[in-house]
């Protein structure tokens, strides 16, 4: 199966209710009245398309408005929790899958150690018993579920969801993550009548992307323009530009970590070439550079807890390698021109110590025009970032106004067809 594109099937006709759910989707309630004032169209018309979200679910009734004589006028507002998504995020070392609502909201959630190198059947497997097991706990039925979104730590071709030449990913190179996932759940990935959406697709993207995903719609939804940076034992960036996810030709926009970190030309990276940042910044490398030092640290989570107790030595290591993310972005900040650049991933725990490092040296070497109104700012969403940006990747999917059209016009039909057998 493919993992993006346009709705399959043949053409039907659109019934334009697609086209008003978009606008109810900002959550205020409307009336019909309402509705027709905003849209310009008639009365009936507005009757016909909301009657036709409301056999969805995805629009219910809350309440009534005042009345201006007569009997009240119903409001009428999206309802996220008429259908669930999964959104995974999959690290080297972890799994963390959630079970949310329409907005990305999560439900219920398991995170749970796994071994990326294990490989793709094994994973991917887990992932399939995950989500059983979060459907059960939550009480939803498969037929509620519109989509999985997926996040893995490499470069993935996102129309197909293939992972391309991962690093640290071995038996993962094109490895068709939907359709394994697809069959393991066995998912009605053609148009279903029970489905409010159609078909419920599989979509993967990069780790870093899903969490720039994630903290966008969460905390910066009116932001047209941020860069999300992943510090962990690697770094990455997820790129939005125009307020829409950057992905580059074949998923590799914002691997900032095999970057070369100026000065750095004599150390060698886990990829082959060497001065990359993450080799000289990340995780591993400030481990090293502790241990230089006589201090014990074997995890990120180990960096940030001897910060936290106050090691003088681990808060200077931790800002320099914020110095030297910071010369990259720098350039970064001229190119892109972000009006915010987000810190996230398990390092960023370390606070000030990494965050004042990167303002350090972007504010300083970048241009007075590109940082007047720049923010550097620590993520808010932790270690949700990923499962709500791969939700939240479903949602942008499968809500669009086509789709929706798409798939009350497949059900009107397909209960037109049983009516007359």
């Amino acid at each position: 199966m493919r993992a993006a594109g346009g709705v399959s099937g043949p053409p039907v006709p659109s019934n334009g209710a697609g086209e008003l759910l978009q606008l109810l989707r900002d959550g205020r309630p409307r009336t019909r009245a309402e509705l027709a004032k905003l849209t310009g169209l008639a009365r009936s018309t507005v009757g016909q398309r909301v009657d036709a979200l409301l056999a969805t679910g995805l629009l219910g009734p809350v309440g009534e408005a005042a009345s201006t004589g007569g009997r009240p006028p119903v409001r009428f507002a999206f309802n996220p929790q008429a259908r669930v998504v999964v959104g995974a995020d999959i690290g080297a070392t972890h799994g963390h899958v959630a079970l949310t609502d329409l907005l990305g909201r999560p439900l219920c959630e398991i995170a749970e150690p796994i071994t990326i190198t294990d490989g793709p059947a094994p994973v991917l497997d887990w992932l399939a018993t995950t989500i059983e097991r979060l459907l059960t706990q939550s009480g939803r039925d498969r037929t509620d579920l519109v989509g999985i979104g997926i996040g893995l730590p490499g470069p993935v071709e996102h129309s197909t969801g293939r992972p391309m030449q991962p690093p640290i990913m071995p038996g993962w190179d094109r490895y068709d993550v939907p359709h394994h996932l697809a069959t393991a759940l066995q998912l009605d990935t053609g148009p279903s009548a029970g489905s409010a959406t159609g078909p419920v697709p599989v979509l993967v993207d990069n780790d870093v992307n899903i969490m720039a995903l994630g903290e966008h719609a969460a905390a910066h939804p009116h932001v047209q323009h941020l860069l999300f940076v992943k510090v962990a034992t690697g770094i990455g960036a997820g790129i939005i530009s125009g307020g829409r996810l950057h992905r580059g030709a074949v998923g590799a926009a914002g691997d900032l970590g095999h970057v070369a970190a100026p000065g750095h030309a004599q150390v060698l990276c886990r990829c082959g070439n060497t001065g990359c940042l993450e080799a000289v910044a990340g995780g591993p490398a400030i481990t090293a550079s502790l241990h230089a030092h006589g201090i014990t640290a074997i995890s990120n989570e180990d960096i940030v807890q001897l910060v936290r107790s106050g090691s003088i030595p681990t808060a200077h290591a931790v800002r320099q390698a914020g110095r030297t993310i910071g010369e990259v972005l720098a350039t970064c900040v001229s190119l892109l021109n972000p009006s915010v650049i987000v810190i996230g991933g398990s390092l960023a725990g370390a606070g000030e110590s990494l965050i004042a490092g990167v303002r350090e040296v972007v504010y300083g070497r970048s241009l007075p025009l590109a940082t007047s109104d720049l923010q550097i700012v620590p993520a808010t969403t932790g270690r949700q970032a990923g499962v709500i940006g791969a939700a939240t990747m479903v949602t942008q999917h499968v809500l669009t106004a086509d789709r929706i059209d798409h798939a009350i016009a497949t059900q009107s039909m397909s209960h037109a067809a049983s009516a007359t057998a």
